[in-house]
């Protein structure tokens, strides 16, 4: 099976069927191959600049590259995006962020790929949630709500992992939803942290 396939018709199925971003799994299935045929296959194709690698198992087609935010989603599930990267998205910081920074319920995880550093820090799962589903072109990613990005970075001080930011914009920021959303997190040094906004 795998030597009728061709790059051109490849191409064409795997964006057909909404997948610029792949497993080597979902690969054998769309194209009914075997593991091993797959792996030659797309190896090949990465060789030749077809295909590329984000990670071991995943890839994206070359010639249709998704937003950075929707490869951060792929990259590791489940996450969404949060922290300094959605406070920078919503001006809430003046920073620009050079990294894309997620949140996920699984260990905390960091991968270089496409030239960046996407890091993925793990939070509760009762406090993941609030999310929302953005669309960028043909592709839609989950970002925090403006709150909710707020709120996770103060979890995060709270707990010593990230440093005090004193240049917050919270002009349109719902405070009653920020402290719903840090309520999630159960802990005290959060309030405090609100009062200094």
């Amino acid at each position: 099976m795998i030597k009728k396939l061709n790059p051109i018709m490849v191409q064409r199925e795997l964006k057909n069927k909404g997948f610029s971003v792949f497993t080597s799994g979902e690969f054998e299935r769309i194209f009914n191959v075997s593991s091993g045929a797959a792996q030659q296959f797309i190896h090949t194709y990465v060789e030749k600049n077809f295909f590329t690698k984000l990670r071991n198992g995943l890839y994206m087609l070359e010639e249709k590259r998704p937003s950075i935010y929707f490869i951060a989603n792929k990259l590791y599930r489940p996450s969404y995006v949060s922290l300094e990267t959605a406070l920078s998205y919503y001006g809430i910081i003046p920073e620009t962020v050079y990294s894309v920074t997620s949140v996920t319920s699984r260990s905390t995880q960091k991968f270089d790929t496409l030239g960046m550093n996407f890091n993925y820090t793990r939070i509760k799962q009762k406090a993941f949630q609030n999310y929302i589903i953005k669309r960028e072109g043909d592709y839609s990613y989950l970002i925090a709500e403006p709150e909710k990005a707020l709120a996770d970075y103060l979890y995060l001080v709270s707990i010593g992992k990230r440093n005090w930011n004193d240049r917050f914009y919270t002009k349109n920021i719902s405070r009653k939803k920020l402290i719903a959303y840090t309520n999630l997190f159960e802990r005290k040094k959060i309030t405090e942290l609100i009062e200094k906004i």
